[in-house]
């Protein structure tokens, strides 16, 4: 008992800093290849808050005898001035290392290893950001520079994070591969009290391979449950998993191990922080389920979808604002006159005093995301073409995701640069961010307008992609180098078109709409005013009325 709540106590200040940044949350999809309509395996990823959203794209290659590689953190924050990369050691480096895609969380590899991430914070007892070196981002960026398979992948992040510790919240990954897999791995730290010269593994992870007929998906908060320990296909795990709960007292010796309530029995945020998204998820992709939206216990990780899945369906997901539910976040007064879906973060010290451990409803796509994707790997397709990752900046609702190659080896300059702090014109994200911000200004008629965009430009992605798988793959049977700079033209014209497409939609909702008018290219206009019903809450008339004799 000394043990336990001396290393709480160690643990609280370090708490504070891990807290900091979990609290911008991000939501993952995972599908396995025969629930999908084309036989390909899916995850993907919504990057929600302040992180890198610059896609770089770092060559593989070989390396010398004795080469070492350093090891940082704050790698995911580099659009933010003071959040200077932080530089705590070096590792060796492996003989040879793989093409790879480096942003805020780093997502795909020339061999088509694909991969989301999701924060779900856990215990502070767990905390070990002092002594332990790696950060999620960084086991990423290694494994996607050292893994051909998520199985490889998930053995290098455990074992990289056992060595050298981990210093991070608990945090989630998908991976997927051409191998027809999509896996979850979750990972949390060894305690305050760990020390590399202990011998002792230096970090908590477990593993689940989602089944080829399921539909799983993640939110801020741990997801795996039960493990079977014997099942070697479909589990992986540290080998400190049970000790450590065991000598915390969180479990014991013959009852059930479930990871999630063990090591994330209290997730962070607001009562239904996680559970909306989950909820919402499940019920839009399986209408037949019946789930309680205020469930105490969380959901099963998996379920089977009555119908295959394709990539526009889990874009329809992640541009879910709650509609048409009882926690519609474009409806009712917060949303005001034009239905905006925007909630900004609200401090405890300005919430109602019976309201401060209360928030907004969490909805999937949200206003402060910097990027997210949808990917899908086909196992029948060569490396440089197996893995099509959907990219889209800033948040799903107004973005435009564009088709990015895994054999892809450069993208247009205004996408592997920019300013966050300020506005940044040579910077592909502003363009979305623009967009997304003018439509807040009157979202019920600007969401149509980039609706109608969206349809338009990403219809003819996926009517197109056949034809560029074609193409590449007869590049690819004569040279795969032919391939790869099929690719780069392809995967270039396309975001050179979006990004174009997107400033001009830009100013052209600038000139559409401004001093409450709307106006059509001929010069006619209208003046729609205010909804009535609002115009009643609100009090129109109130102080112009006849006063009362």
């Amino acid at each position: 008992m000394k043990y336990r709540s001396w290393l709480r106590a160690l643990a609280v200040a370090t708490l504070v800093t891990v807290s900091a940044g979990s609290a911008w949350a991000c939501t993952v999809f995972m599908v396995g290849k025969n629930a999908t309509v084309d036989g390909s395996v899916m995850t993907s990823h919504t990057c929600d808050g302040w992180y890198d959203q610059r896609v770089q794209i770092i060559p593989g290659g070989p390396h010398k005898a004795g080469e070492m590689v350093p090891i940082h953190k704050n790698i995911c924050y580099q659009t933010r001035p003071k959040a200077e990369l932080q530089l705590v050691g070096e590792i060796p480096q492996v003989p040879e290392t793989y093409t790879y895609f480096h942003v805020g969380y780093p997502f795909m590899n020339e061999k088509s290893v694909v991969m989301g991430e999701y924060t779900w914070g856990g215990r502070d007892e767990n905390l070990c950001e002092e002594k332990g070196w790696m950060m999620i981002e960084q086991l990423q960026a290694l494994a996607l520079q050292r893994a051909a398979t998520a199985r490889d992948a998930i053995r290098i992040m455990g074992e990289l994070a056992e060595k050298y510790g981990y210093a991070d919240g608990g945090e989630a990954v998908s991976v997927a591969d051409k191998n027809g897999e999509v896996w979850l791995f979750e990972i949390c730290g060894p305690g305050p009290l760990w020390t590399p010269e202990s011998g002792k593994p230096g970090a908590i992870w477990v593993a689940q391979r989602i089944p080829d007929d399921g539909f799983a998906m993640g939110a801020n908060r741990a997801r795996i449950a039960e493990i079977e320990w014997d099942n070697k296909n479909d589990f992986m795990y540290s080998s400190n998993i049970r000790s450590f709960a065991q000598d915390m007292g969180w479990w014991k010796d013959g009852e059930p191990f479930v990871f999630h309530k063990i090591y994330n029995p209290n997730p962070y945020g607001s009562p239904y922080y996680q559970q909306r998204r989950e909820w919402r998820a499940y019920t839009l992709i399986e209408p037949s389920l019946k789930l309680d939206p205020n469930l105490a216990e969380q959901y099963p990780l998996v379920i089977k979808p009555s119908k295959k899945l394709s990539v526009q369906d889990l874009m329809a997901v992640y541009r879910d604002n709650l509609e048409g539910t009882p926690y519609d976040l474009t409806t009712g007064l917060a949303a005001g006159p034009f239905g905006t879906p925007t909630r900004y973060a609200t401090p405890k010290g300005v919430r109602p005093e019976n309201r401060k451990g209360n928030d907004w409803d969490r909805s999937i796509s949200l206003f402060r995301c910097s990027y997210s994707f949808v990917s899908q790997v086909r196992p029948d397709m060569p490396d440089p073409i197996a893995a099509v990752l959907w990219f889209g900046e800033d948040q799903p609702s107004t973005t435009l995701y564009m088709p990015i190659y895994a054999g892809t080896t450069e993208v247009p300059r205004p996408y592997a640069v920019g300013k966050r702090h300020e506005f940044d014109r040579d910077s592909a994200w502003w363009a979305w961010n623009f967009v997304g911000n003018w439509a807040d200004l009157k979202f019920s008629h600007m969401i149509q307008d980039i609706r109608q965009v969206q349809q338009q430009l990403e219809g003819k992605y996926f009517l197109e992609l056949p034809q560029a798988d074609k193409k590449a793959l007869e590049y690819y049977q004569k040279d795969p180098k032919l391939a790869v700079d099929f690719v780069n033209r392809f995967v270039n014209e396309n975001l050179t078109e979006g990004l174009d497409t997107w400033w001009n939609l830009a100013w052209h909702l600038v000139g559409k709409y401004h001093d409450g008018m709307v106006i059509s290219p001929d010069g006619s206009f209208s003046t729609p005013g205010y909804p009535t019903w609002w115009l009643e809450k609100v009090g129109f008339g109130d102080t112009d009325a006849e006063p009362k004799h």
